[in-house]
């Protein structure tokens, strides 16, 4: 005798069609997450290197600018400030959704200071 099975067939596909939204949902995530992280590191790079830049008498806008790849560059407020004896640089970016210039999520500001060289010469 033989056994009478299911009529199973096609069960795979299905499961298959059912799962692909929620594996493209989570790699959206997953790169999303990675383009904050990414904002996080430019704008603290560009942080720095204002800072470094105002340090010693140079532009800090122009340094901090010169630091960020197109899309993060276009929406960019650097600014710098001094109390004397420190420089202050800070960079606002705005976080990109998905791809490079399109919206933005929320701003990531980073701080960075450095000696004033500049005031310290005689």
């Amino acid at each position: 005798m033989t056994a009478i099975r299911d009529d199973d067939r096609g069960q795979v596909a299905v499961e298959f069609v059912g799962m692909v939204p929620l594996i493209l949902l989570t790699l959206a995530l997953l790169w999303q997450v990675v383009l904050v992280g990414y904002t996080y590191t430019l704008a603290g790079n560009a942080a720095d290197e204002a800072a470094r830049a105002a340090a010693v008498g140079d532009d800090c806008s122009e340094a901090a600018l010169r630091h960020l790849d197109g899309a993060w560059k276009s929406g960019a407020r650097p600014a710098c400030s001094s109390d004397g004896s420190m420089v202050t640089a800070v960079v606002a970016i705005r976080v990109p959704v998905l791809f490079p210039g399109v919206g933005g999520l929320f701003t990531v500001e980073a701080k960075a200071a450095a000696v004033d060289e500049e005031g310290m010469r005689p």
